[in-house]
């Protein structure tokens, strides 16, 4: 059996970075994104026996997506999967000023889309498109108080991901959005209930075991389906 090839976007920290681990230590060759070299997912790579290697990108950037592109070309990919996303706080809505706002809804909706896109072509024929998302992007499951804006971009991210799968529905890619739970991560707070090398293994078994899917789905760690 061929070595299953990932690329893993924004793996510098976090849930990212032990994706990224995750993913090696079950054989799969892997390319692991960060904004700036070092820290843990370089020493990760050295000591990977060539399992792991590294690349840098800033996602927002359209000429370092176009570059990365290009350094990727003749690569073929069993899985894509976009993890980087930003939070700001817990303002309401009518106090965030514009440019958090648009920082947030590019970071953490379009950039992830604009990546996809970018990247799909090195996809293999029945391989899987994948973007972390969060049930805090369910419209139904938003009972409760609080940081109105991260909920707005995870939902507008779930939104632009149907339609991106609506628009490549005769692709053959599984296309998923996965929600790893609340875990202790810079983003999601250091007091969270879960820790990434707790969820992550659950995730990639989800990934694992939708490989050839038809269709988008919104799944949990546990591959259940998360309500729209």
């Amino acid at each position: 059996m061929s070595i299953r090839q990932a690329l893993v976007i924004g793996a510098s920290r976090g849930l990212g970075l032990v994706l990224a681990d995750e993913l090696t230590r079950r054989g799969w060759q892997v390319i692991a994104t960060t904004r700036q070299g070092g820290g843990d997912l370089r020493a990760n790579a050295d000591a990977s026996n060539g399992r792991l290697t590294v690349e840098q990108l800033e996602m927002t950037s359209a000429d370092e997506l176009a570059a990365l592109r290009e350094r990727l070309t003749g690569k073929q990919l069993d899985l894509l999967f976009v993890n980087a996303a930003i939070d700001r706080g817990n303002l309401p809505i009518d106090e965030v000023p514009t440019g958090m706002f648009t920082e947030v809804m590019i970071t953490n909706a379009l950039s992830p889309l604009r990546v996809l896109d970018a990247l799909r072509g090195l996809v293999a024929p029945g391989g899987t498109v994948a973007v972390m998302s969060s049930e805090q992007g369910s419209i139904s499951m938003n009972t409760e108080d609080g940081y109105e804006l991260y909920k707005a971009s995870k939902a507008a991210l779930n939104q632009l991901m149907r339609s991106y799968a609506t628009r490549h529905a005769d692709d053959g890619h599984t296309k998923l959005l996965i929600d790893p739970g609340h875990n202790q991560t810079r983003l999601g707070g250091f007091d969270a209930p879960l820790r990434p090398e707790e969820s992550v293994p659950f995730v990639v078994d989800v990934l694992e075991a939708q490989a050839g899917a038809p269709s988008l789905q919104f799944l949990d760690r546990f591959g259940k389906p998360v309500p729209w």
